[in-house]
């Protein structure tokens, strides 16, 4: 299936002779055999990796089950992988969610968060908002005692430009609600994201 250009402001033929005009800049010949498709790949690529703009993250979140026997201990999720930009330089930034909540009353499908984290991923983002927008959402729609999220991610920004630098991971967390006033629930939610009991 084709996915669709995320804008609708702009055409689909438009976005392919973007790519051909950052093919002539960079010094290739747009209409050299090996290069004739790369536009409508390009485009078909950008339509994937960014479709989180046509996705409402809150939505996944609408369905809960209240038939949970009285669980109200700490649900973890764990190594969610994702895959985003960085809005600086368009460069992937690849990496693992961990998120957790407390629930008051409440719980939702686990697939759910997975897909609250790719709704954010396939955006341009900075991971530090990210972190955010992920924790703040669960914590909105779900409304349980508190959220944690921690996100680590391995920037090419850094590793294929610039500094040059391998092997580097960026960490950020955001704590809400009881994970960031009891200690003791912070430090078990990092206990269970390190594979710990």
């Amino acid at each position: 299936m084709t996915a669709s250009v995320p804008s609708p402001q702009v055409t689909r033929e438009q976005a392919e002779e973007a790519v051909r005009t950052l093919l002539r800049w960079a010094g290739e010949d747009p209409s050299r055999e090996g290069l004739l498709d790369t536009p409508r790949r390009v485009a078909e690529a950008y339509g994937d990796w960014f479709s989180g703009y046509r996705d409402d993250p809150r939505e996944y979140l609408a369905r809960t089950f209240e038939e949970v026997a009285g669980y109200d201990e700490m649900i973890v999720l764990r190594d969610i992988e994702y895959e985003s930009h960085c809005e600086h330089h368009m460069a992937p930034i690849i990496g693992r969610v961990h998120v957790g909540y407390l629930p008051a009353g409440k719980v939702v499908g686990i697939s759910k968060l997975a897909r609250v984290v790719d709704a954010y991923a396939r955006r341009f983002q900075v991971q530090e908002k990210m972190t955010a927008q992920i924790a703040h959402t669960i914590q909105d729609v779900l409304q349980p005692q508190g959220v944690g999220v921690v996100v680590v991610g391995a920037h090419e920004c850094m590793t294929t430009r610039g500094v040059h630098k391998r092997g580097v991971s960026m960490v950020t967390s955001c704590m809400l609600g009881s994970f960031r006033e009891d200690a003791r629930t912070r430090s078990e939610f990092l206990r269970f994201i390190e594979g710990r009991r």
